[in-house]
């Protein structure tokens, strides 16, 4: 069974939730048949369904073969999943990369804020 992440990767590529991401997956798909076809066999399937157990699977090998593409795909699904959680009514904080100095992440603050 795959990893539960690239399960949920696979839904909301199957749910075509996630514009960016299907993209760099099915470009890195077109290069392996059998990959393709579970991309397109996904489209549309419910969650727990066998199509998207079968992309995951997919996903699984495509980053045992290339860490660079698992990388990129984990990286975007951060975005994306971060994204699909503020549609309804959540907060994300989110900081990516670098960060020196002093960082503050919060929703409402009321007063004020000192270092």
């Amino acid at each position: 069974m795959p990893e539960p992440v690239l399960v949920s990767i696979a839904a909301a590529l199957a749910a075509k939730s996630a514009g960016a991401l299907h993209e760099l997956v099915r470009a890195r798909f077109a290069r392996r048949a059998q990959a393709e076809a579970a991309l397109t066999a996904a489209a549309g399937a419910a969650p727990e369904s066998a199509e998207v157990v079968a992309l995951a699977a997919e996903l699984e090998q495509a980053e045992r073969a290339d860490p660079e593409f698992a990388e990129e795909l984990r990286a975007n699904w951060a975005v994306e999943s971060a994204g699909l959680r503020a549609e309804h009514g959540g907060v994300i904080n989110q900081i990516t990369g670098t960060v020196s100095g002093k960082v503050l992440q919060a929703r409402d603050i009321e007063g004020g804020v000192s270092f």
